[in-house]
């Protein structure tokens, strides 16, 4: 007679995987680097939190770990979103200090064009205000030369009359003679 053969034994029901802490992050990490991380755990979250047709019974610290774990990614995106837009306001006040520098550099260049202008007409001025004095001096240097000339003339003239005069006289004396 044939033995019965042994009854198979049960499985073990499977254990619930327990679910993986954070890994603290590097600090040498950048921003960029960080949301792609929290948009990568979200998104491996998100199956999670979707209902589903059939959903294992899952503890009651499970679910609150989870929820404690979804809690603190919504603060750490917030913290990111605060810190992203106090990083957008301070290029801003970098961007605006900038720009202001950059007007003053400006008002001032400008100022300095104005004064090297005003500079170039005063020297134009003077320029013109010592060649004139040059031209006076010239004409008077003429007039003094000219008046000495018509004075020569003059006394040349005298001479000649003078002379035409004695040599009238002497041939009057001569003629009495």
């Amino acid at each position: 007679m044939p033995l019965p053969l042994p009854l198979p034994l049960p499985l073990p029901l499977p254990l619930p995987l327990p679910l993986p802490l954070p890994l603290p992050l590097p600090l040498s990490l950048s921003l960029p680097v960080l949301l792609l991380l929290l948009l990568l755990i979200v998104l491996l979250l998100l199956p999670l939190l979707l209902p589903l047709p059939l959903p294992p019974p899952l503890p009651l610290p499970l679910l609150l770990l989870l929820l404690l774990l979804i809690v603190l990614l919504l603060l750490l995106l917030l913290l990111l979103l605060l810190l992203l837009l106090l990083l957008l306001l301070l290029l801003l006040l970098l961007l605006i200090r900038l720009l202001l520098l950059l007007l003053l550099l400006l008002l001032l260049l400008l100022l300095l064009l104005l004064l090297l202008l005003l500079l170039l007409v005063l020297l134009l001025l003077l320029l013109l205000l010592i060649l004139l004095l040059l031209l006076l001096l010239l004409l008077l240097l003429l007039l003094l030369l000219l008046l000495l000339l018509l004075i020569i003339i003059i006394l040349l003239v005298l001479l000649f009359l003078l002379l035409l005069a004695m040599l009238h006289n002497l041939f009057l004396y001569v003629s009495f003679c």
